[in-house]
């Protein structure tokens, strides 16, 4: 991918599991809209370290946000229905 170009994803996520938004290895994206199926928490996340920020307790998205992603540090999506849903997102890369 080059910069400029859209970062997204779609996935089924089990109960209790989780979506990580991560970007490649020298990587930076900034995304803007995660969508969600169901009860979700948005969180930082940066391998040993969480800061749950938000929790939704039905369908939506958090729309036209500035979320700043690398490999180290990224998002992380749980799942905290009862059955699998749908998360997905989009972004740019910016590095």
């Amino acid at each position: 991918m080059a910069i400029g170009d859209v970062v997204s994803g779609l996935s089924s996520v089990a109960a209790d599991g989780f979506l990580d938004i991560r970007p490649g290895a020298g990587e930076e994206w900034v995304i803007h809209n995660i969508y969600h199926e169901d009860a979700v928490e948005l969180s930082f996340y940066d391998g040993s370290n969480t800061i749950t920020f938000d929790v939704d307790t039905g369908p939506g998205v958090w729309a036209w946000m500035e979320y700043h992603c690398n490999n180290t540090r990224r998002l992380r999506v749980k799942n905290i229905a009862t059955a699998s849903k749908l998360i997905g997102y989009d972004g740019v890369q910016t590095k």
